[in-house]
């Protein structure tokens, strides 16, 4: 993996720190939690793959593919958005 690839996937998960810990919604929710007599930990994952294209076809690319995304939640999840009254439908 070349510097600047790596520079910019550094970037990218400040960008999306700061968007996290700037965002006035979950603050306010981790406040309601707080409150609540509870600490709060929030762990994140997020696979973010990369894909060199050549020259030819980055010009004649038609429409961006779509990809599968896996969304895993574990017991403890589940306990902490019933708590936060989301349910996941399966």
């Amino acid at each position: 993996m070349d510097d600047k690839l790596k520079q910019l996937m550094k970037e990218l998960g400040g960008a999306i720190n700061e968007s996290l810990s700037e965002s006035d919604q979950i603050a306010e929710v981790i406040s309601k939690i707080k409150a609540g007599g509870y600490d709060v930990f929030l762990v994140l994952e997020a696979t973010i793959g990369f894909n060199r294209r050549d020259d030819e076809g980055a010009k004649s690319a038609s429409a961006p593919r779509k990809t599968e995304v896996e969304f895993k939640v574990n017991a403890q999840d589940q306990k902490f958005l019933k708590s936060l009254k989301i349910s996941l439908d399966r």
